[in-house]
């Protein structure tokens, strides 16, 4: 759907509905003449708005005074007194940014926040909520969201060109295919954030999709082995869903949710928020994407910006890897500009970044709604933008084409990256919040610690991924030196927490263990020892949900990368 005509009901500009009131010093929301006057209660009063024609207030809402014309957007308050309980708004942002971030495609859903608490805000809101299309995604996502839970978002870009303009960009003829996609995964304790990027050209499997067509129908879209990626989306027929499935196989990581969005949705951004500041190695005239700047920093938006972020030719191999690079940098300084005072305190430019967002998103039935939407804003907001990683696919040259044209998965270490997503890993080091323990239970880690190669443990899956037990057997055999270890199967039931069960007599192993495996005192359970094949006492070690990965120290937050190019949000970068 064409992003310039969805949910536009008049041609007033939002931004005019705000006016500052002289006897209060506040901001408040004054709807058009033409908008239907809602009895929702105030904020602050839980009064009803009052709808008569008798007081200042209530009639410069609606009717002007009798014997006066007063135009329809500059309309002022007719009576200097205080207005009436129950009617007055808050200025929407007066407090500084604390520094918490928010993303690109959801840059938008920062407004929500501030006119929640705003006299008519309600109203407003609902009006954005039908800015938002969505797409039924049935079993490839989640059904809600969920607000104390690790979440991941899969941002689509699509090539499909809508608005004035856009016809120099991309195929004349697609449906929209997926040629920027970021996988952003959000850390369950909120204080971080990785946002992956997927090459287009990343040769993958398409597994088989169910999907919803326009009438309601469902029709499952046969899969394909040995594609490009940028085909899971619009090829075929091919839906979001489709798209979050091939994640699902390429990675082994699952999608909770989608927003996409076009080309058009970089320009309307960026005017938006008046800008984003760029910065180039060297000067740029590229004649296909008519991309102009000067070397160091420039600021960009609308059409410029859409040519900084498609172009090809200005910078590195003209390759898609390296194109990947510089939208990444893009979005970094996106980020800051958006969460900068000059945006927060700006009610005329929050109004104007809601309503480009909203206009420009399609998202999964589960998560479009107002309600929603604010929700998961909040939350993004509370990730520090230096605790917002950048990164790409490992990837290498396909070993199947002469002429090199497409990418597939580096194996050597791309399993360790989605790990990492998958466990909640951090690829930025950062504070994890220590309860503190009681003395008793913190004394268990103090003392004496055996040799690796005394330690005697037998490994149970009890909540951890299936292989968990074998793989952690490999890991203290192999590299940990703990060679009297054995894999006991599964527990009798699932745990939520690691735990580690010995005999006192044992506790020098036990520590020993627990210094190799990041056990907390608590995860130190003194009891009974059973016996090996040997006859021998064993501790037993039952692996919980906790599990993070052979190797991964249970209280590690973040831990060493593999080799693999990375930013974070808060450093300003030069493409190149």
């Amino acid at each position: 759907m064409d992003a310039q005509g969805r949910g536009r009901a008049d041609n007033i500009d939002p931004a005019d509905q705000w006016v500052l009131n002289p006897n209060t010093g506040e901001y408040e929301l004054r709807l058009p003449s033409s908008a239907p006057q809602s009895a929702v209660p105030s904020p602050r009063s839980g009064a009803p708005r009052a709808t008569g024609s008798t007081g200042g207030r209530a009639r410069g809402r609606g009717t002007p005074a009798p014997g006066r014309e007063v135009p329809a957007q500059r309309r002022r308050r007719a009576a200097p007194e205080e207005p009436p309980a129950g009617r007055r708004g808050r200025r929407p942002v007066k407090k500084k940014s604390k520094g918490k971030k928010v993303l690109m495609w959801t840059g938008g859903t920062m407004a929500f926040v501030v006119l929640t608490a705003c006299t008519g805000g309600y109203l407003y809101l609902k009006h954005l909520e039908g800015n938002v299309s969505t797409t039924d995604v049935g079993s490839a996502g989640s059904s809600s969201f969920k607000k104390d839970e690790a979440f991941n978002i899969l941002i689509i870009g699509t090539d499909k060109r809508t608005g004035a303009g856009n016809e120099g960009y991309g195929d004349k003829g697609s449906v929209g295919h997926a040629d920027t996609t970021i996988l952003l995964h959000v850390s369950k304790d909120r204080s971080n954030a990785t946002a992956l990027s997927i090459p287009r050209d990343l040769i993958v499997d398409i597994p088989d999709c169910p999907t919803t067509q326009e009438d309601g129908t469902k029709t499952v879209i046969p899969g394909s082995t040995g594609v490009r990626f940028n085909t899971s989306l619009g090829e075929s027929g091919r839906d979001a869903g489709c798209t979050m499935r091939t994640v699902k196989e390429a990675t082994g990581i699952q999608p909770d949710h989608f927003m996409m969005a076009d080309f058009n949705a970089v320009k309307t951004l960026t005017t938006a928020v008046d800008g984003v500041e760029v910065c180039v190695e060297h000067a740029v005239d590229d004649e296909k994407s008519k991309l102009k700047l000067p070397a160091g920093k420039s600021k960009v938006e609308g059409e410029q910006a859409l040519a900084f972020v498609r172009t090809r030719h200005a910078f590195g191999n003209e390759g898609d890897l390296d194109r990947i690079k510089v939208q990444q940098q893009f979005l970094g300084s996106l980020m800051r500009k958006m969460s900068s005072s000059d945006t927060l305190t700006s009610p005329s430019k929050l109004v104007k970044l809601a309503e480009a967002a909203t206009k420009a998103l399609t998202v999964d039935s589960a998560i479009g709604n107002v309600g929603t939407l604010k929700d998961i804003a909040l939350e993004l907001k509370k990730v520090p933008t230096k605790n917002i990683t950048f990164t790409t696919v490992p990837v290498k040259d396909n070993p199947a084409e002469k002429v090199k044209a497409t990418v597939v998965v580096n194996e050597a270490t791309a399993p360790q990256v989605f790990d990492m997503i998958k466990n909640d890993i951090s690829f930025t080091e950062v504070k994890q919040k220590q309860k503190k323990e009681a003395a008793a239970v913190a004394a268990r880690l103090k003392g004496e610690k055996s040799d690796p190669a005394e330690v005697r443990v037998r490994i149970l899956n009890g909540g951890a991924p299936a292989g968990s037990a074998q793989k952690e057997l490999a890991y203290l055999q192999t590299e940990a030196g703990v060679t009297k270890s054995e894999n006991a199967g599964n527990a009798p039931a699932e745990v939520a927490k690691t735990t580690l069960e010995y005999d006192p007599a044992q506790a020098d192993e036990a520590r020993r263990l627990a210094d190799i495996l990041g056990l907390s005192g608590s995860a130190m359970k003194p009891g009974e020892s059973v016996t090996n094949a040997q006859g021998l006492p064993t501790m037993t070690l039952t692996l919980g949900k906790d599990f993070k990965g052979a190797g991964v120290k249970l209280n590690a937050a973040s831990m060493e990368t593999p080799d693999v190019e990375k930013s974070t949000a808060d450093k300003v970068q030069c493409a190149s």
